[in-house]
């Protein structure tokens, strides 16, 4: 990298990280401060099967969804699922789950890809289940129903795994801002402000999604501080 390139990419990072920092104190001004608290706080090492099951069922649920929609329903399918209590539990009684779900979301491929995760956890056991996914992290997640190249992304994030997912929000975000991909850009905004990756992802996102028009504020705001 010659001394010009370096020096560039230098200015890129360090205006990206003003911009996640305004966006950020701007969420925390809004309310949002417990969902990045949240964020803060998921950790790998805390992670138990009940957090588990409840996390790929959001996940699953929202692939290709709006998350406000999900959010609507989800306390009604968490009960339908009596609120995650074991995957034993889902298991056994996965008929009457099924119905229940149903009632609420719809969906038949997604509520029985979240039965068939309960199911593999009841056999195979929650303590292999974790080691194998730090073991291989995002790579054993795709294996499950529903879990694609970003959806896999997304339950690594909110169980503990050091990743920002590849949604359509922060890919415009990373495109305009002259990043090849999302995990770069979160990258170099952790290292600026030593938030985690998880943290950055989640404050883009959210930030995205409250305003019509995130590109041109972030944009404008790197252009305009160079």
């Amino acid at each position: 990298m010659g001394l010009i390139q370096g020096v560039q990419n230098s200015n890129k990072q360090r205006h990206i990280a003003k911009a996640y920092l305004v966006a950020k104190n701007r969420l925390i001004k809004l309310g949002y401060e417990e969902e990045i608290d949240w964020q803060y706080d998921v950790s790998l090492d805390h992670l138990t099967e009940s957090k588990f099951l409840r996390e790929s069922a959001w996940v699953i649920l929202n692939s290709g969804m709006k998350e406000t929609v999900i959010r609507k329903h989800f306390y009604h399918i968490s009960n339908a699922f009596n609120n995650w209590k074991s995957a034993i539990d889902i298991s056994n009684n996965s008929f009457a789950c099924r119905k229940r779900a149903l009632v609420y979301f719809n969906h038949k491929p997604k509520i029985d890809a979240i039965i068939s995760i309960a199911k593999r956890i009841s056999k195979d056991g929650f303590s292999k289940l974790l080691s194998e996914i730090k073991a291989y992290g995002v790579d054993y997640l795709r294996q499950f129903p529903f879990l694609g190249p970003a959806t896999s992304i997304h339950l690594a994030k909110n169980i503990g795994l050091n990743v920002a997912k590849p949604d359509r929000h922060l890919k415009r975000i990373a495109f305009n801002t002259g990043y090849n991909n999302v995990q770069e850009m979160c990258n170099d905004i952790s290292i600026m402000t030593e938030d985690p990756i998880p943290v950055v992802d989640i404050v883009l996102w959210r930030f995205s999604t409250l305003y019509k028009y995130n590109l041109t504020v972030f944009t404008n705001k790197i252009r305009n501080q160079r």
